[in-house]
């Protein structure tokens, strides 16, 4: 009877371990974004804003210069893999693209192929001719609608900027499932003319992207948002902070709120641009309340600015700023002048 008693007991405790492994174990997936600093074609079809990047133009933008910049943006994703994301990330936001086939030569770089990434982009009436646009890896994430929403300034009627785009799918699996998740990827108008005498551009675009997080929740209130791209502003900024929403403590996100896990990156001196020799914020990805929850079926675990030492200046007057296309006007066979940022979602397996 004793034996039987220590049978049971034995069998209770593995199965209880058994349970306790299988709840631990969970599919990763990365969210990714990037600014790729003026990722531009070799043909002028913009007029004069075009003209720099053009072999005529000041920058002397031949094939040779732009095939090296799509290796180096390749490499630079290729990079973003981790043990629990060895495919790198399943969805990467991009901005200062100029035209959908500047992703799709990017996409075929052979250091990333193998990957499949798929290319989602929509032509912005941004006057400088950049655009903002999605790569996603199908194996975990299958899109099912795109919306690009423009923001109209009544008192700028000739004002134009790049549109936020919605993309609203599933992440996730047959193996695991999936959650439905909407990335509104962005790149708000920039501080020409003054932080403070441009800051209400950047909050009239941060109003657009709360309408669009809003009409999402009609749609499905359980729906995880995710926020991301070049704000041009930092996350303790009344645009990010105030009209977005988006706090700094996980805890504290309201619903149909937002969280800033870069806002305490920022505090620790973690940035992704610099600019006189100040580190800046701007590449954020912010995830709302039913991701800070796991409402939606995936759960926030962690944030990274990938600062690695390929994407920093090594020497010279730049010295720890990123390694950019150009420096001073000379040829620098960089990378961008911003870091890319991500951050990870968990699926747990039961």
């Amino acid at each position: 009877m004793r034996r039987i008693h220590i049978a049971l007991t034995l069998a209770v405790l593995l199965l209880g371990a058994a349970m306790a492994g299988a709840q631990k174990r969970a599919a990763v997936y990365g969210v990714a974004f990037y600014n790729l600093e003026n990722l531009f074609d070799t043909i002028n079809n913009n007029g004069k804003y075009d003209l720099e990047f053009s072999p005529s133009g000041s920058y002397r933008w031949d094939g040779k210069k732009y095939w090296q910049k799509i290796r180096n943006i390749g490499y630079s994703i290729s990079q973003m893999t981790t043990r629990t994301t060895p495919n790198g990330p399943a969805i990467i936001g991009v901005s200062e693209i100029e035209n959908k086939t500047v992703l799709d030569d990017l996409v075929k770089d052979s250091q990333i192929a193998g990957r499949d990434y798929r290319v989602i982009h929509h032509d912005s009436p941004d006057r400088r001719g950049v655009d903002v646009g999605l790569l996603y890896n199908p194996k975990f994430f299958r899109p099912l609608t795109v919306t690009n929403h423009t923001l109209v300034v009544d008192s700028l009627p000739y004002f134009k900027t790049r549109d936020q785009m919605c993309v609203m799918g599933l992440l996730g699996n047959s193996k695991v499932g999936y959650s439905r998740i909407a990335v509104i990827v962005n790149h708000w108008p920039s501080r020409r003319g003054g932080e403070k005498q441009s800051s209400w551009l950047r909050e009239a675009a941060a109003k657009l992207t709360r309408q669009i997080t809003d009409s999402l929740y009609k749609v499905d209130p359980n729906m995880g948002v995710i926020v991301m791209g070049d704000l041009n502003d930092d996350p303790y900024n009344k645009s990010v902070a105030e009209v977005l929403g988006a706090v700094k403590d996980a805890g504290k996100t309201l619903p149909g709120g937002f969280f800033n896990p870069f806002w305490e990156k920022l505090d620790k001196g973690i940035g992704s641009y610099i600019y006189r020799g100040s580190w800046d914020l701007f590449d954020q990805i912010i995830v709302n309340k039913n991701i800070v929850d796991g409402a939606c079926g995936v759960k926030f675990h962690n944030a990274e600015v990938l600062n690695k030492p390929f994407l920093i200046q090594q020497e010279g007057q730049y010295k720890g700023y990123p390694k950019r296309t150009f420096s001073s006007g000379a040829w620098n066979n960089g990378y961008s002048d911003h870091l890319p940022t991500e951050i990870f979602l968990i699926h747990e397996i039961q």
